[in-house]
């Protein structure tokens, strides 16, 4: 089961995959994409490994994605990523090929009996951005949103803490 979750930010997305998470009564490998490339993010780090329960594994994960969800010792958990636009913004700074990623991620998807929960920032309801790297960025996302969202057996958007089932 895929279950992918989509907001904007500070809209609840993680925080609502975590309790489902929790629900599905599984060991849970949280798979992180985020960097810390400053103080903040840093905090930002430390603040959502302190909310985690201490018995999750917590696997860090900034590029190889596909290889988490491949994983075989993890076929009996459910994972739950966070988030697909950190990700992209990985390759993307990282100057890789987001398209050889991102197929290599919808394979892992296709291939896993895992139970998962893909979280990301909803990045298309906004204006066209000006920068070539950012609208880059929009491009990549929105493209990886929908091929997630075709493959997932649930999609929800989050709007102020309250999930909206998109797809059931």
């Amino acid at each position: 089961m895929i279950h992918f979750i989509l907001g904007g930010a500070r809209s609840g997305k993680t925080s609502y995959a975590e309790m489902l998470a929790q629900q599905s009564k599984k060991p849970a490998v949280y798979l992180a994409t985020a960097k810390a490339h400053d103080n903040e993010m840093q905090d930002r780090i430390l603040h959502h490994q302190r909310s985690r329960p201490e018995h999750w594994t917590t696997r860090e994960e900034p590029f190889d994605i596909d290889k988490v969800i491949s994983d075989k010792s993890y076929s009996n958990h459910c994972i739950l990523i966070d988030c697909l636009t950190l990700w992209v913004t990985n390759l993307l700074c990282d100057e890789r090929d987001v398209s050889a990623y991102k197929a290599r991620l919808l394979s892992a998807l296709d291939e896993t009996q895992t139970d998962i929960f893909v979280v990301s920032n909803e990045t298309g309801m906004g204006v066209v951005p000006m920068g070539s790297l950012t609208r880059q960025f929009c491009d990549e996302s929105g493209w990886l949103h929908q091929a997630v969202a075709a493959k997932a057996d649930k999609v929800t958007l989050m709007v102020a803490g309250i999930p909206m089932p998109v797809k059931q």
